[in-house]
């Protein structure tokens, strides 16, 4: 994994799995996965974060 980060102003975890382009994006509710143009994951980005996860949880993760 290359990197995870928050993004507090529109509450959204980003993790980076790769450094490609990204190429295209599909909607799953309230994840966005972004793909490269040969079809392999390189962002999942989850919208609406701390409605997922206790305050504990969020302060953890944005620790490390």
């Amino acid at each position: 994994m290359k990197k995870i980060s928050y993004s507090k102003d529109v509450d959204a975890l980003l993790v980076e799995l790769s450094e490609a382009p990204i190429a295209y994006a599909e909607e799953e509710g309230q994840v966005i996965l972004h793909y490269s143009e040969d079809e392999k994951l390189v962002l999942v980005e989850i919208l609406d974060f701390r409605r997922f996860m206790s305050e504990e949880t969020v302060t953890s993760l944005l620790a490390s």
